[in-house]
Order: C-alpha cells, then sequence, then structure tokens
C-alpha cells in the first residue's frame, strides 16, 4: 500500500531512528510539492533524503567531498545527515535555492526497506505540520494528517534528538544541527579537516 501511494505521488509517514518521518518520492516534482504543501514548510527551508547505498546517492548529489565519503563509511546506517553538493535538476524545493541536499542512510530497518524497495530516493521530513511536534506513533502522526497520507508503523518510538546535520566540503565540516551523532565523534572520522558549529 505504502509503495502504491509512492507511486502515485502520494506521501507515507514511516518509522525512523527517532521520530516518524513523511516520505515522498523525491525526484518527483509534484510528489515534492505536496510534502512541502502538507507540511506548511517556508519555501526556502530545505527538505532532507533518505537514500538506500551509494548508488542512489549519486542520483541526487554532484559530488562527494573525501571528508564526506570518511564519514558515510563511519557513520551510515545511522542518524547523521551530510550536505552536499545537489545534482542541478533536483527538484528546487528540496535545496530550498541553496545548490546544496542533506542525505543519510537511515538505520531503522522499517525505513531502510521503504526506500530499497522503493528504488528510489524518500524525502524525510518529520512527520508533523511546522510548529507543531514530531510524532511518535502512527497514531499522533495521523491526527496531524488524517487520510491525506498512507501509514507504515513501527510502534512507540524514542524520540530524542533527530540526526546531526553537517555542512561537508573538500577542506572544511560546519555543523548545521546537533543532534544523535556527537561532534567528538565527528572529530575523530574528520582528523585533521577542520569542523566548525554554527
Amino acid at each position: 500500500e505504502a509503495h502504491a501511494t509512492l507511486r502515485r505521488d502520494g506521501a507515507v509517514v514511516y518509522p525512523t531512528e527517532t521520530f516518524y518521518g513523511r516520505g515522498a518520492r523525491a525526484l518527483s516534482y509534484p510528489a515534492v510539492a505536496g510534502v512541502a504543501r502538507l507540511k506548511g514548510r517556508d519555501a526556502g527551508k530545505p527538505i532532507a533524503l533518505i537514500v538506500a547505498d551509494e548508488a542512489m546517492l549519486a542520483r541526487v548529489v554532484a559530488r562527494v567531498p573525501a571528508p564526506a565519503r570518511r564519514l558515510a563509511a563511519a557513520f551510515w546506517p545511522g542518524p547523521l545527515t551530510l550536505v552536499l553538493p545537489a545534482h542541478a535538476d533536483l527538484p528546487p524545493a528540496l535545496t530550498g535555492g541553496s545548490g546544496m541536499i542533506g542525505v543519510r542512510v537511515s538505520s531503522h530497518p522499517v525505513a531502510h526497506a521503504l526506500v530499497t524497495a522503493l528504488g528510489e530516493p524518500l524525502t524525510a521530513t518529520s512527520a508533523n505540520p511546522g510548529g507543531d511536534a514530531p510524532a511518535l506513533d502512527v497514531a499522533e502522526a495521523r491526527r496531524y494528517f488524517g487520510e491525506a497520507v498512507a501509514y507504515v508503523g513501527g510502534g512507540r518510538l524514542a524520540g530524542g534528538l533527530g540526526s546531526t546535520v553537517l555542512l561537508v566540503a573538500d577542506d572544511a565540516a560546519r555543523v548545521i544541527r546537533r543532534g544523535a551523532t556527537s561532534i567528538d565523534a565527528l572529530r575523530r572520522v574528520l582528523g585533521t579537516t577542520p569542523l566548525s558549529q554554527s
């Protein structure tokens, strides 16, 4: 049912490591527009993605700097979103006009299975309208979205910190948002690559 909804450019709510997310086909302009509309998202605010593997990553990013490769090898699958140069043909709502795209590989088995079976990147916004608390279970998400989306259950989630968001270039990295992957762990993998914090 979830895949049929996605193929029709609809949205699904699915579990991730911390909160439920809202997913749609990231390469479909109508699907991405629908996510932004339901979320009530500001036009300039980017939409992060989950991918299944490096091959799928290559469909959305123009290049992967060497520090980002080290980080992906160390922390994926897991709660680390890498912000990288985006392919120019992505739906503009994904990048918010920045030319960059946030991407990760989820360690939640349901999220990973969903994107793997779909064979395309999925959007990964939290399952809540802008300004409301992210949903920790399907019942909470359903109160937000009703029957406007399909639901993939995964029980009650733990919540806590979302993914750490890290902007990565060839010679430096910058923390956009602190999250579940610690700064100390990032520094250990980055080595001599400077890491700054917003």
